[in-house]
């Protein structure tokens, strides 16, 4: 069975993604209407507002919504605590532990949290700026609560998000976690974009 037309799916790209990307999954829910989300935010408190007043605007206009969000879109999506808009979500390679995550980067780059409270901000080595300011808000906003019934696509490589990690999150939200054996946390190679368009086909209620 898949949804029907009266169904809207909002796509949530990651870092460094794009709603163009979108196109990929039209084929996977059609006849539903699929669209993608050109947030502008950056930053969890900017997306918190940008976030519910996309998908307030997605509820109101359409019989069933579902969403699909990667990596920190899944995060921003999770702090702007718009579970109540959606009916169903698909999360692949989801940051679902924001702390966790900064704090390993911190521990790649040798900074410690006294060095980042006086810096205010620290370059790395691997591209990312430690921000003090964006690990406090990180630590002082907790995610609301999860309601929606979802399933997660994890990748076992996956470097940002250890499986434990994942697991607890899931564990506390009642959701499906499939794992990829070989799989990276950006999905993309051929045999990668397979294994996520079958789990995406197999949990279409």
């Amino acid at each position: 069975m898949a949804f029907s037309a009266g169904t809207v799916v909002l796509y949530v790209h990651g870092k460094g993604g794009s709603a163009a990307q979108v196109e990929h999954y039209r084929p996977l829910f059609a006849p539903a209407e699929v669209v993608g989300f050109d947030y502008r935010s950056a930053t969890p408190w900017d997306a918190a507002e940008e976030f519910s007043a996309k998908a307030a605007a997605l509820k109101s206009a359409c019989e069933q919504t579902v969403l699909v969000a990667e990596s920190i879109g899944a995060y921003f999506s999770l702090n702007a605590g718009i579970s109540r808009f959606f009916d169903r979500a698909f999360f692949i390679s989801p940051i679902v532990d924001l702390e966790r995550l900064i704090m390993d980067m911190m521990l790649w780059a040798g900074v410690t949290e006294a060095e980042l409270a006086a810096k205010k901000v620290v370059q790395t080595g691997f591209g990312e700026d430690l921000s003090w300011d964006y690990l406090q808000y990180v630590r002082n906003n907790r995610p609301a609560a999860w309601e929606t019934p979802t399933q997660i696509l994890y990748g076992d490589t996956d470097a940002l998000q250890s499986i434990e990690t994942i697991t607890a999150f899931a564990n506390r939200v009642h959701a499906g976690v499939t794992v990829m054996n070989g799989g990276e946390h950006w999905f993309h190679k051929p045999e990668q974009m397979r294994f996520l368009d079958d789990w995406i086909r197999k949990n279409i209620p």
